[in-house]
């Protein structure tokens, strides 16, 4: 019997995406669906591999769709009595990109069956987690969810929402993390969650700067759609189903209840368009997983406003959702016009900018980049260093007891984190703290 042209295409399709996106490839695996070797599927195969020339495996639905609108293979159709003889793609390969190939580290996994064994979690489960298939639809009841929800109110007055994995969830996104996310590397100019990078090397290179300019992103995390990440797992090689599995794993959708739950309102300014962009699938803040995906994903971003900087004799680094150029002066004479081209672009990559937060800083004033001043080398604002010596000051005089105002469980080693971060960046700074902290008299339960 007959097969009809969807049933075909859809046959057809689930080959070609199953390997290799070469000519001579996708005409193999078209003979194999097909049983015989017509002439025409080796032009079809052609324009196939036109049709899709970027460095990524394409969506089976695409395929599907250019097939059944391919004047070609329609008139094959029409001519010949084809019929589905065997369906190629049940045991798909990793199919990377030219540069993902290099990555060889990255987990390879072919089938969702293979995924769920590396995870240690039946299949059943795994949509669960994923929230696919039946599971798709978010539950509005809180035990039924996979994260904790917790809101913070910004010094601007609005509000971020902390979406916590629960254990098991944040159990499989560690070794995602782990397995495959670790071994892809962001852009250069990416400084943030990164090893062996910081915010020290991340405002180093605009010390002593003409001018500095400052963007910051607004939303980051929840800005990055489910899409992104899955065209991200495709582009690593990873066939479409585990892709949608894993996509599923590092995203999450927080519906409207979450709010009400957890007590949100108008007054904590919260607008209809964060409910919008937390209610759609998005990379939770708080994911173990999601630091690294969105580095991964800003790389275009990274690519195009390193591209406009090199262009405009500018230095660009970014630190998660801080953007810092920086340059001589002639790009001191050019600033203004230089905010208005870099926010286009990341308009244009899905981001928005947070204009009330937009600083173009001259030698004049202070150029202060992720809480660091930058005027002459990265340094700890004199402000906040002054702050910390006191405390521990007191400390010393007074007790410990009478300086833990925020009530921290460990205050001890709250201070010695603090003192840490001071010496990383300025370490003579650092030793002048140490020396007090040193001569604190602390209780027996510290």
């Amino acid at each position: 019997m007959r097969t009809s042209k969807k049933t075909l295409a859809a046959a057809l399709a689930t080959a070609f995406v199953a390997g290799s996106f070469e000519v001579d490839d996708l005409v193999e695996r078209g003979y194999g669906v097909i049983g015989k070797k017509p002439r025409w599927m080796q032009p079809l195969a052609e324009r196939l591999h036109a049709a899709f020339p970027w460095d990524m495996r394409p969506r089976r639905a695409s395929v599907e769709r250019f097939l059944l609108f391919d004047y070609g293979f329609h008139r094959a159709y029409r001519r010949s009595k084809l019929t589905v003889a065997s369906r190629i793609g049940s045991s798909p390969v990793m199919n990377q990109g030219v540069v993902a190939s290099g990555w060889k580290a990255i987990r390879p996994l072919t089938t969702p069956a293979e995924l769920a064994d590396w995870l240690d979690v039946p299949l059943r489960q795994l949509d669960w987690f994923a929230g696919v298939g039946p599971y798709k639809r978010v539950p509005t009841e809180m035990k039924l969810q996979h994260y904790r929800y917790r809101v913070l109110k910004k010094v601007d007055g609005n509000v971020r929402l902390l979406e916590a994995p629960k254990a098991r969830l944040k159990r499989m996104q560690q070794k995602i993390l782990t397995e495959i996310l670790n071994h892809v590397p962001p852009h250069a100019t990416c400084h943030g969650f990164r090893r062996g990078r910081s915010i020290t090397t991340f405002a180093k290179p605009h010390q002593g700067q003409a001018v500095v300019v400052k963007l910051d992103l607004r939303d980051f995390f929840p800005s990055i759609r489910a899409a992104q990440i899955h065209a991200l797992f495709l582009y690593l090689g990873y066939p479409e189903p585990v892709a949608h599995l894993l996509t599923g794993l590092c995203t999450t959708s927080a519906p409207e209840t979450v709010w009400r739950e957890i007590g949100a309102s108008p007054r904590n300014n919260l607008t209809q368009e964060q409910i919008r962009r937390y209610a759609r699938p998005h990379l939770p803040q708080g994911a173990p997983t999601s630091p690294a995906l969105a580095n991964l994903c800003a790389y275009r971003l990274d690519y195009r406003l390193s591209g406009l900087a090199l262009a405009a004799g500018a230095t660009y680094t970014r630190y998660a959702d801080d953007l810092a150029f920086s340059g001589d002066a002639v790009f001191r004479r050019a600033a203004q016009r230089f905010v208005v081209h870099a926010t286009a672009i990341v308009l244009e990559e899905g981001y928005q900018v947070h204009h009330r937060k937009t600083r173009v800083m001259r030698q004049s004033v202070r150029q202060k980049i992720a809480g660091l001043v930058v005027n002459q080398q990265a340094n700890v604002p004199r402000k906040d260093f002054d702050r910390l010596k006191a405390t521990l000051t007191n400390c010393v005089r007074h007790g410990p007891e009478s300086q833990n105002r925020a009530d921290h469980a460990n205050f001890r080693l709250h201070l010695r984190g603090r003192i840490a971060f001071v010496e990383s960046i300025n370490q003579k700074r650092g030793e002048q703290l140490r020396s007090i902290f040193a001569q604190i008299t602390w209780p027996q339960s510290a």
